[in-house]
């Protein structure tokens, strides 16, 4: 396989491996603020890019446009409305390019118990702007960490939810994951179960647990359910943290096809669900797999 294609400068960052068969599909790697409105200015940008450049399929990472806890609620109670608000956002993006977008994380009351909280939802759109899924992340990322914030309790903010989720796309079947959903290998193993082919995560991994943790989790999750993996991630100073960065796209063999470093951009590959399926008859791994 040729190297990927990579371009930096003045607003340019970006990876393209479109070598081989197989639809174009692209994460965007972000670096949100709390300013909602310079946010949603810097993913429209990606996203534009990536479809100009033939992605069918476009992924931003979580809390792509509301980053910071004091604008949660106001903003969760907006999205409850389908329509409105972020959603709304959404749907004019993935109608204008033309692609399906998969939105990352937005806050949403829609369907939550407690009104004091939110949920982190993650919704889908096709290419007619038309909302076809939602996933609620189901772990929430209660850690201490070694590092300038030191104590994270998402549940404090944060509603978890209950259900998995794997829809039906052009470049194939997609489980939706959402950041720390990543350490935990039995919902991706159910994710296969439920028809997953691609299982995509959209994060903000902190620096520190990114340095440590992020190419282990996201290899072997592929390796594992042989599925591509598509990781959506922040990369670098934000007004309150710091986060890792390196979204990328991995085969179902485990390469990693392309990869960022920090700061915003695009990461673009193929999809070849023929390489799949040759992986998983050459390993059947799900008809091997024994519970005890």
């Amino acid at each position: 396989m040729s190297s990927p294609l990579s371009e930096s400068g003045p607003g340019v960052n970006q990876v393209v491996n479109l070598t081989g068969p197989g639809p174009a599909v692209a994460v965007v790697q972000l670096v949100s603020k709390l300013s909602v409105k310079d946010n949603l200015s810097e993913a429209a940008l990606q996203i534009q890019r990536a479809a100009l450049q033939g992605a069918k399929l476009i992924m931003l990472p979580e809390s792509f446009a509301v980053f910071g806890d004091p604008q949660m609620v106001s903003y969760g109670a907006e999205a409850s409305i389908p329509k409105s608000g972020l959603r709304l956002w959404l749907s004019q993006q993935a109608q204008a390019n033309k692609v399906w977008l998969i939105g990352g994380t937005i806050p949403c009351q829609g369907g939550i118990s407690d009104f004091k909280k939110v949920r982190s939802a993650c919704f889908v759109y096709d290419h007619e702007g038309a909302e076809v899924a939602r996933y609620d992340k189901i772990h929430m990322f209660d850690v201490d960490i070694a590092d300038s914030h030191g104590s994270y309790r998402e549940s404090d903010t944060f509603e978890a939810g209950d259900e998995l989720v794997v829809i039906d796309t052009p470049v194939g079947k997609v489980g939706l994951t959402i950041c720390y959903d990543l350490r935990f290998a039995e919902i991706h193993a159910k994710l296969v179960d439920l028809g997953a082919q691609i299982i995509v995560n959209g994060a903000a991994f902190t620096k520190t647990t990114g340095q440590a943790h992020w190419h282990i989790l996201l290899r072997a999750r592929a390796i594992e359910t042989q599925c591509y993996i598509l990781a959506a991630s922040h990369g670098g100073q934000h007004d309150h943290r710091q986060t890792y960065g390196h979204s990328m796209i991995i085969d179902p063999w485990g390469e990693i096809l392309v990869e960022l470093g920090e700061g915003p951009g695009v990461a673009m590959a193929r999809i070849n669900l023929d390489h799949l399926q040759a992986i998983r008859t050459a390993f059947p791994l799900k008809s091997q797999r024994r519970l005890i």
